[in-house]
């Protein structure tokens, strides 16, 4: 099972191979069908949750299927049957319908191809939302002035801003700042919520190191100190590939939601206090527990604390430095803001 983005040695994959083997055998899940018809709405990972205890190692279980053009990509009315290769569980494909390529035309469109996981919450957050550490935020132009002396801004208005505009660059996103992000545990500033308020395109400067912009995208009204970033190119990966963490993570909290909820449920977007320096990697998956109750011990006469429960599973899928955004992809019980992350 191939979990880096570099190439490898032959060798060097055998041995990745054969150690994933030993340690990382599929175990099913009680009553699981022996064949499934797959549905719109269906996600890869949720059918290998149906199937498997620990659904982060679904590539062990999909078979290659020498039939099928594209094994990865099934389709609603496509049949999947359990079947066993070495003592090992595989799934296996039946087309439930022709899927064939014409020249100059494409018969199925892969956009109904079942995903993953499923991407359509993770996508639009994505384009509204980054962490940003304090200094890159504070040392980013600002909005000084707007025309007229306007206090809001709207689309098709000038502005005008301070601070450093990179050469060449015409297009930039406009942020607020938001929440800040701290380690609850030693009370380490991680980064600020940059909110998306909009766009701008750059005009020209105006003398004293002042740029002129005009305004051509706004989710709410623009005000005097918004900052101003380049834009990013920020790729939604259309297949990500779940995985447990290669190394302890150690300390981790899911410290926000979006949306300010009070309870977190599956598809929740949360914030973690671990990123990149930790060794945090898109894909990876974590396992997410509640804090042990503390109970009074009637008999030894003394409290004490019950292990800790676990209560879920998350895939990060945006790592920055110090923090990082992460889905939940199951939950037994109702979530809070402080559970724990581990590994799986």
């Amino acid at each position: 099972m191939k979990t880096k983005s570099f190439p490898i040695s032959l060798l060097a994959l055998c041995g990745l191979l054969f150690s994933a083997w030993l340690h990382a055998a599929v175990e099913l899940n009680d009553d699981v069908p022996e064949t499934y018809t797959v549905k719109k709405g269906d996600t890869l990972w949720g059918i290998s949750g149906m199937y498997l205890r620990q659904p982060w190692l679904w590539p062990e279980l999909w078979d290659v299927n020498p039939q099928i053009d594209n094994p990865h990509l099934i389709y609603p009315g496509d049949e999947l049957y359990l079947t066993w290769v070495d003592g090992q569980p595989r799934l296996r494909l039946r087309r439930g319908r022709d899927v064939k390529l014409k020249p100059g035309m494409r018969v199925s469109s892969l956009d109904l191809a079942i995903p993953l996981i499923p991407l359509d919450e993770i996508g639009a957050f994505l384009r509204r939302h980054r962490i940003l550490p304090a200094e890159d935020l504070n040392n980013s132009a600002y909005l000084v002035a707007a025309d007229q002396g306007h206090l809001l801004s709207a689309p098709g208005d000038r502005v005008y801003g301070r601070g450093p505009f990179p050469e060449g660059e015409r297009s930039f996103g406009i942020f607020r700042a938001g929440d800040t992000y701290r380690d609850p545990l030693t009370g380490e500033l991680l980064g600020y919520q940059a909110m998306d308020i909009g766009n701008a395109r750059r005009l020209g400067g105006n003398g004293d190191d002042v740029t002129e912009l005009e305004i051509t995208r706004v989710t709410e009204e623009v005000r005097t100190g918004d900052r101003f970033l380049p834009q990013e190119d920020r790729v939604l990966e259309a297949t990500f590939q779940p995985r447990a963490p290669d190394s302890e993570v150690a300390g981790g909290l899911m410290i926000a939601v979006d949306g300010g909820v009070s309870q977190i449920g599956i598809n929740n977007i949360v914030v973690l206090n671990r990123g990149a320096r930790e060794g945090l990697e898109v894909g990876h998956v974590l396992a997410i527990y509640q804090a042990g109750e503390r109970v009074f011990d009637q008999v030894a006469r003394q409290n004490v604390t019950l292990p800790d429960t676990r209560a879920g599973l998350l895939m990060v899928f945006e790592v920055f430095e110090k923090a990082s955004y992460a889905l939940v992809l199951k939950a037994s019980r109702p979530l809070k803001v402080l559970d724990k992350i581990k590994n799986p």
